[in-house]
């Protein structure tokens, strides 16, 4: 698919494994719009050859994107968005609000918190 192609490779010097850099990849298409709900995803096989990698690394992103509810595979007839930015800022807002909760038990400050945060953020 030329969009998940498009200005974009897998960096092979990164820390980051392959099959979570092709999740986040499509995670963040789906979520801004331009993997539309309902876009047909290439075949597993088919964008591991694109990308040089393992069939089990494009079958692992796209197992990890159906857990959360982002894509959906109905066998032969392949792997779609399933969902789009709501369901995505829906868990990205609860995490935020358990995250907030925990801050505010342990009594932590914001500036602290968001250092934290910040610190977790770069490190993914």
């Amino acid at each position: 698919m030329d969009i998940l192609m498009h200005r974009w490779r897998l960096d092979t010097e990164s820390t980051v494994p392959p099959f979570e850099q092709v999740r986040l990849r499509i995670l963040d298409l789906a979520s801004s719009g331009d993997l539309a709900v309902g876009t047909k995803l290439p075949s597993v096989r088919a964008l591991a050859t694109d990308l040089g990698v393992a069939a089990n690394t494009v079958a692992r992103a796209y197992r990890e994107l159906e857990q959360a509810g982002i894509v959906l595979t109905a066998g032969r007839s392949g792997t779609a968005i399933a969902s789009g930015g709501d369901k995505i800022a829906a868990q990205v807002a609860e995490a935020a609000e358990a995250f907030a909760a925990v801050v505010r038990e342990l009594g932590v400050s914001h500036a602290k918190a968001l250092r934290i945060l910040t610190a977790a953020l770069e490190r993914s």
